[in-house]
Order: C-alpha cells, then structure tokens, then sequence
C-alpha cells in the first residue's frame, strides 16, 4: 500500500484545516486507515483511524469532538478534518494503514506538516 498525505500548512490557534491521504497499490477491504503525529522533540502518537468497510472510527482523547476522519471509497482516500485548532497540534501528520483493527500499522506516508501559532 503506497500513501501519499497532503494539505499542512501554517494557521492560526480556532483555524481549521483538513488533511488528505491517497492510498493505492491494492483493495483496502478489512483496512484500518489511521493518522498520526509527531511533535517536535516527541514521540509519535495516534490521532484517530477509521475501518475501510464499515467507516467505524476511533480518535485519541486529545482530538476526540475536534478531529473527524473520513474515508472516500470511490476515491481512496482518508481525509482529517482538524477543527478549532491548538498550538499543541503543531506537528508533521502521517497517514497510515494496517489489515485489520488487532494488527500493526504496516504502511505508512511521508507526512506533512502543521503549524498552530497562538
């Protein structure tokens, strides 16, 4: 699975702004396609994931009424919409997917970066 993600870039703390990933390289029946993020100096962590078939997500109780994930089937993609931004959700965001929701996350995108200024 190859994934592209897309659309960081420099807003301002209560901006929104939404990420998108491309997935491609195979069907994604039974995928689990997730984000995740890296602030500086800090290790990566979950954000939210949500199954290919049936659109049930999941999101880390930092993001959680903040953070809608969605999945287009039609077009392959995996879109993050990230509302009332903070300067703590400053960090480079990955796409990610694993084959199921019990497994580890096998593929991963090359990130791109959030900004929040205060």
């Amino acid at each position: 699975v190859q994934l592209q993600a897309s659309g960081g870039g420099l807003v301002q703390a209560g901006d929104s702004l939404r990420l998108s990933c491309a997935a491609s390289g195979r069907t994604f029946s039974n995928y689990v396609m997730g984000w995740f993020r890296q602030a500086p100096g800090k290790e990566r962590e979950f954000v939210a994931e949500i199954t290919w078939n049936l659109g049930s997500a999941n999101y880390a109780d930092s993001v959680k009424a903040r953070f809608t994930i969605s999945r287009n089937r039609a077009k392959n993609t995996v879109d993050l919409e990230m509302n009332t931004l903070k300067p703590e959700d400053t960090a480079v965001y990955y796409c990610a997917a694993k084959r199921s929701l019990s497994a580890n996350y096998i593929s991963w995108g090359q990130g791109t970066l959030v900004t929040v200024s205060s």
